[in-house]
């Protein structure tokens, strides 16, 4: 690895200790150690005010008319106690990292320039509780298919406004699906959308014209001018500046830059609108982002829908085998239109956001038609190429280029939102996030400043839009980058070439990042729904048999993960956790249900004061009424506790996760002593736990070489790279330590140099704890694994050992005693039960983190190549739920049913 820089290539400035490098392909820590982040999105629920979940319309258009509602409460209750109880849930899982989302409609909901400094604030509070646990985290300003207000998150509703737009039509004219309103305003029932089917909007026009009004008003719609500048420039202008202030506010706090927040992720998952269509007459020939599914106009007829006039639309469904055409379905509007009705800003200036609309954008009208797109009064699109081709440069007779929207469109917008967030936080991390699937286009090192990361999205969209885990699936990026002629081509059949087909994928998706420069990658979001195969896991088919079953799930999203493991080695955040999930409605947002984590999952505890889990399946009226406590404790899990002396309240202040009315709550957990042990407290309510709590390299001396993980034999094998270069440097001195092998026969007992920065690997207590830490869960009603362990009431231990190729079992344990880990045990005594193989070198087991010693090369020899393989004792736990649950297929194939059993 190029030797690390002491001054950061963004500002100059010496960099400090906890200083994140992006060289070489990696994310480098100041010892020059290869980093893996792997992290969770928190939270899904934030693309909404708490009480606002995108299935309520009591209040939804008025609460929005009046200036909206704050945010504050998302993503978590900071005055509880819950907020504790949730993080530390996720260190224990082994998370490192935070992607953060902020809609801007939670900085900017009160109308332009209006800032929301409370809500910032409270996000403040918010980030220096997940810096008091270790969390680094990176800002998302999040949105999907621009706003709430057309079905998706994101932007504030007066953003519609000042496009010309009368939201309350859009559901009338198709112009977009709102969940509340599906599937029809006047009649909804919100529970019956199908899987997806909000991202369909950006097929229809309210999603398609704002997202070209953002990126290129200026070109396009050169007439739509408010307060003297193109609707464009306004819009982008007001975006940018909502999360500068926001950035300025968290640089202000003083001690949050670097040592919690690393950087800024672009615009979440930007769409193209109008932008490089080639006909306004038909849709397109091959499936992108637009989801074809329902009644799905061409744009032509969604421009004549616009205006209230009825059109004969396809509808489409979408099966196993992608999406198919079913008929046809007519829509008519009956008049309604989504354009403004001029009444509403008298003499062209609106009355409550004051802006002032230039006189030649007329309200009440499409204003693509005010283009000369198309003819009103007969339906008639007379340029349907018009968003193919760059507008002619003055003096040209007619516009020839044909437009890239990356390169002409998004590019300029990223340079710009680069600019001010660097301003902000000069060492920023940028998390260059193009539109999902696309390559980034080249960027001017001026503006990346050496202080980059690719952040790309993967889904496996079958499984998404399924909701199975299918024995077959494709190439999908293969597919839209022309790979292959044919779909049957991209057809993968059996587990084992899907697992690989999606290790390829990601693959091809990591070496998008090259086009930066010598960066890293991350996947901002990868993860699975849990409401898979008709909501069998929370007991709704065959009788409730199925109910905590979520086996497919765990399969489903190892498969993903994986994907990411092998040689590819990539840092990623899951989305989603969500602390208000529930069985009905998911996470709240247009049916999604793809948190780690619901309190519906809860194992029912009698007697005890907290929510029992599993109570919203049944209905509204078994909401529970929570109780207030002044009562106050601190967490019993030392390990995992923030690093300050937090204290966690028990006065249960609701937090928002309203079934069927937003007036009823449900409480909140705000303590951790109703566990029984760690074990206990990791695995209730966590959905497939087993898939995403994962071993992996923490900081690597050297470069990951491969990853692989046996989710059913626990066994965990890593291999690195070392090279001379790669000698780590300590935090007391520049020069790089160059530690010799260890001998193999006295290693066990002598002292590791400190001074020397390890490799460091994170091992689960998921699927590494003991017997006696799995306790009463575990299926075996004996302690079998080493009856001669610790009991409860001895001091706590990290075993120490080293290898050539030899297995250490068990470790030998060492008389002195250390604090808790991050997955650290009341009871006392080693939590992990693992055999340890290591090809050279000496290690150290710490709690959940063990610390791997080798030898680095000397300058002039070869790489090496060590590996480390880690299994449980004892083989995989298996608990009395899992036994009870172990279906026919494991009795007949074995806990390799995943790579050996394939039903055709």
């Amino acid at each position: 690895m190029p030797r690390i820089p002491s001054v950061s290539p963004a500002t100059g400035n010496p960099t400090s200790p906890n200083f994140i490098h992006t060289i070489d392909g990696n994310f480098v820590d100041s010892h020059g150690r290869t980093l893996l982040f792997r992290g969770v999105n928190l939270s899904g629920s934030s693309k909404a005010p708490v009480g606002e979940p995108s299935y309520i319309l009591n209040g939804f258009w008025e609460n929005a008319e009046r200036g909206g509602k704050s945010f504050i409460g998302r993503p978590l209750n900071v005055d509880d106690g819950s907020a504790d109880v949730h993080l530390a849930r996720l260190r224990g899982w082994g998370f490192n990292f935070i992607r953060y989302p902020v809609a801007w409609e939670a900085l900017e909901h009160a109308g332009p320039g209006k800032y929301d400094t409370d809500f910032m604030d409270y996000t403040i509070r918010v980030l220096r509780k997940c810096k008091e646990y270790g969390f680094k985290v990176y800002m998302d300003p999040h949105q999907d298919i621009w706003s709430r207000f057309n079905g998706g998150s994101g932007a504030p509703y007066w953003t519609l406004l000042a496009c010309g737009m009368n939201p309350r039509n859009f559901t009338a004219t198709q112009a977009s699906i709102l969940h509340n309103e599906y599937p029809i305003a006047h009649q909804p029932d919100p529970a019956s959308v199908p899987a997806m089917m909000w991202s369909t909007n950006y097929g229809h026009l309210a999603t398609q014209t704002l997202f070209t009004l953002f990126f290129a008003g200026r070109d396009f719609a050169p007439k739509c001018i408010i307060d003297g500048m193109n609707i464009q420039d306004y819009l982008q202008k007001h975006y940018i500046e909502a999360f500068g202030q926001l950035a300025d506010r968290i640089r202000d706090a003083g001690d949050l830059l670097e040592d919690c927040v690393v950087g800024w992720d672009s615009m979440n998952e930007p769409a193209e609108g109008f932008v490089g269509y080639p006909d306004l007459n038909s849709l397109p020939d091959h499936q992108t982002s637009t989801l074809k599914k329902g009644p799905t106009p061409t744009p032509a007829q969604s421009l004549r829908l616009g205006m209230g006039q009825a059109q004969t639309v396809e509808n489409w469904t979408f099966n196993t085998f992608g999406p198919k055409q079913s008929g046809t379905v007519t829509v008519d509007p009956k008049g309604l239109t989504i354009w403004a009705d001029p009444l509403m800003e008298p003499e062209g200036v609106h009355p409550r956001y004051g802006w002032t609309r230039d006189p030649g954008w007329r309200l009440g009208e499409d204003i693509w038609a005010q283009h000369d797109v198309w003819d009103i009064e007969t339906g008639y699109v007379m340029r349907p190429d018009y968003f193919r081709l760059l507008p002619a440069e003055e003096g040209a007779s007619d516009a020839t280029q044909e437009v890239s929207f990356i390169s002409d469109y998004w590019a300029p917008h990223w340079q710009a939102w680069a600019r001010r967030m660097r301003q902000a936080h000069p060492e920023a991390i940028h998390f260059v996030a193009p539109p999902v699937f696309a390559p980034p286009p080249p960027l001017d090192e001026e503006d990346l400043g050496g202080r980059v990361c690719y952040s790309t999205h993967y889904y496996d969209g079958l499984t998404l839009v399924t909701r199975h885990w299918n024995w077959f699936n494709a190439d999908a990026l293969g597919l839209l980058r022309g790979k292959y002629k044919s779909k049957v081509q991209a057809l993968r059949v059996g587990e084992r070439a899907i697992r690989k087909s999606l290790q390829d994928q990601l693959g091809m998706l990591k070496e998008d990042a090259i086009i930066l420069g010598a960066y890293p990658t991350i996947v901002g979001e990868i993860g699975i729904p849990y409401d898979m195969d008709g909501r069998r896991a929370y007991g709704w088919t065959d009788g409730g048999k199925h109910k905590g079953d979520y086996t497919y799930q765990e399969r489903a999203l190892d498969a993903s993960l994986n994907a990411t493991d092998g040689p590819n080695a990539m840092s990623y955040t899951i989305w989603t956790y969500c602390p208000d999930n529930v069985h009905p409605w998911g996470d709240g947002w247009n049916m999604e249900d793809l948190s780690l984590w619901s309190p519906d999952d809860l194992r029912p505890r009698d007697g005890r004061e907290v929510y029992a889990g599993n109570l919203a399946d049944k209905s509204s009226a078994l909401l529970l009424a929570h109780k207030r406590s002044a009562m106050r404790s601190r967490s019993t899990f030392r390990g995992i506790t923030p690093m300050g002396a937090s204290q966690l309240s028990l006065a249960t202040l609701p937090v928002a996760a309203a079934l069927f009315n937003d007036d009823v709550r449900r409480p909140e957990i705000t303590r951790t002593d109703i566990w029984d042990s760690e074990y206990d407290f990791l695995t209730d309510g966590a959905r497939a736990v087993k898939s995403f709590s994962r071993p992996y390299p923490i900081a690597v001396v050297g470069i990951v070489g491969d990853i692989k993980f046996d989710i059913n034999k626990t066994e965990f094998k890593l291999t690195v790279r070392v090279r001379a270069d790669d000698a780590p440097i300590s935090s007391a001195s520049s020069t790089p330590l160059r530690p010799s092998t260890p001998a193999s026969t006295s290693s066990a007992t002598s002292e590791p140099k400190i001074d020397v920065p390890p490799t460091e690997v994170f091992l689960p207590l998921v699927h590494y704890a003991a017997d006696r830490a799995v306790g009463s869960l575990l299926a075996q009603d004996t302690y079998t694994q080493d009856p001669s362990a610790p009991g409860p009431s001895a001091p706590r231990t990290h075993y120490r050992g080293s290898s050539s190729m030899e297995t250490l079992n068990p470790p030998r344990v060492s008389e002195d005693s250390r604090a808790m880990s991050a997955a650290g045990m009341a009871l006392g005594g080693q939590p992990l039960a693992v055999d340890v193989s290591v090809s050279e070198g000496r290690w150290e087991l710490d709690g959940t983190t063990l610390r791997w010693w080798y030898a680095v090369p000397q300058p002039g020899e070869p790489d090496r190549e060590y590996t480390l393989v880690v299994a449980r004792r004892g083989g995989r736990i298996w608990t009395k739920e899992e036994r009870d649950r172990e279906g026919v297929w494991e009795q007949v194939c074995g806990e390799t049913v995943q790579d050996y059993c394939t039903v055709m």
